[in-house]
C-alpha cells in the first residue's frame, strides 16, 4: 500500500483541485507500487491517470468551444456598486431591498413551498441608472453580471446558431446569477411587428419561452426605455415593473451629500444650489459631474481651489445641457 504521507498529499490537491499536484502524486504511488512489484495495482493506476488526460483534454476543448459561443451572446461584468451608490426614490428602494432580501432568505422560502421572484423590469429615460440598479442586485446577492449582446442573438441566430442560444441558457441555468438585458423594448417591439419576418418574431419567441423556464436562482432584469412597446404578454412576465424617474432636487441634494461625506472636503457651496443647477439633468450626466469634480479637485492638489473646481464643473454641465436641448 501507498505511503500516508502519500495518500494524504493525493487527497489534499484532489480537494484544492490542484490537478498536476495530484498527477504527480499517482505517478509517486505508481512508481512506489511497482518497486513492491506490485504490478497489476501499477497498471491500473496507470491507465487511470491516461484516462484522466484525456478526458482533461477533451474537457478543456469542449470548455473553448462553449466560451467562444457564449461570447456571441453575453459578456460579464464584475459588479461593484451597492445599494448606497445609487439613488432611487423610497418606494423603489424598499421594493428592491424586498426583492434581495428574498434572494438571501430563499431557504426559508423554499420550506414553505414559496420561490423568490425573480424576473424586473425597469423602466424609463435614458440615463436615470437602470443598468447601475441590476449591478447593484448582483453586487448584493454576491452572484455574477451577465449582460445579454441582443445584437449577437438577432445577428447571428438566423438560420445558424439555435444550439449557441440554448448553449446559452443552458450554461446560465447552472448558475446563480444576475442576467441583465438592456433595450428589451427590442425584443417586445419584435414579437409583435407585423414589418419583422416569421423568422425573427421565432427566435424572440423562443428567447421570451427560455426566459420563463429559468429557475428562481437566476434574476433576470429588463430595462427599457419604451414601455409603451411592449405587448401586454410580455409585460406579464415580470413580478416586479418599477419606474425610474428623472432625479428630482431632493435626490440630487442627497447623493452631492454623499460624494461629500465621502470625499471629506466641504464643496464651499450650499448643497442646495448646486443642487438647484443639476436639475435636469439625468442620474447618469450629474455622475459625471461629480467625477469631473473628482479629477479636477486631484489634479489640482495641494493648493486647490474647491470654489474655483465647482464653478469651473457646473459651467462645462451648463454648455452641455445647452447644446442637448438645441
Amino acid at each position: 500500500m501507498a505511503r500516508a504521507d502519500l495518500l494524504l498529499k493525493l487527497v489534499k490537491s484532489g480537494i484544492n483541485g490542484n490537478m498536476t499536484l495530484f498527477k504527480k502524486v499517482v505517478e509517486s504511488i505508481i512508481a512506489e507500487e511497482k518497486s513492491k512489484q506490485h504490478h497489476v495495482v501499477a497498471k491500473q493506476l496507470t491507465e487511470a491517470l491516461n484516462e484522466s488526460n484525456r478526458t482533461n483534454t477533451k474537457t478543456t476543448i469542449q470548455s473553448r468551444l462553449l466560451d467562444e459561443k457564449l461570447d456571441n451572446f453575453l459578456y460579464r461584468i464584475y459588479p461593484n456598486k451597492s445599494l448606497d451608490d445609487v439613488i432611487i426614490n423610497d418606494s423603489n428602494e424598499k421594493v428592491i431591498q424586498d426583492f434581495i432580501q428574498e434572494h438571501l432568505r430563499s431557504d426559508l422560502l423554499r420550506s414553505y413551498n414559496l420561490e423568490p421572484r425573480n424576473r424586473i423590469l425597469l423602466a424609463g429615460p435614458p440615463g436615470n441608472g437602470k443598468t447601475s440598479l441590476a449591478e447593484v442586485i448582483a453586487q448584493s446577492l454576491m452572484v455574477p453580471f451577465y449582460v445579454i449582446r441582443y445584437d449577437g442573438i438577432i445577428g447571428s441566430y438566423l438560420g445558424e446558431t439555435a444550439s449557441r442560444l440554448k448553449a446559452m441558457f443552458d450554461f446560465i441555468r447552472t448558475q446563480e446569477c444576475v442576467l441583465f438585458f438592456d433595450e428589451f423594448d427590442a425584443i417586445g417591439k419584435e414579437r409583435g411587428d407585423i414589418h419583422e419576418t416569421g423568422e425573427i418574431k421565432r427566435v424572440v419567441s423562443s428567447l421570451l419561452l427560455q426566459i420563463d423556464r429559468l429557475p428562481s436562482y437566476v434574476v433576470v432584469v429588463a430595462a427599457t426605455n419604451h414601455p409603451e412597446l411592449l405587448d401586454k404578454a410580455v409585460w406579464r412576465r415580470f413580478q416586479i415593473r418599477l419606474e425610474l424617474e428623472a432625479p428630482d432636487k431632493d435626490m440630487i441634494e442627497l447623493w452631492l451629500r454623499k460624494f461629500q461625506a465621502k470625499v471629506k472636503y466641504d464643496l464651499q457651496y450650499p448643497i442646495s444650489k448646486i443642487a438647484s443647477k443639476l436639475v435636469g439633468n439625468n442620474f447618469s450626466e450629474v455622475e459625471e459631474f461629480i467625477l469631473a469634480l473628482e479629477r479636477k479637485y486631484i489634479l489640482s492638489l495641494p493648493e486647490v481651489n474647491v470654489q474655483r473646481v465647482v464653478d469651473e464643473c457646473l459651467d462645462e454641465m451648463e454648455k452641455k445641457y445647452s447644446l442637448k436641448n438645441e
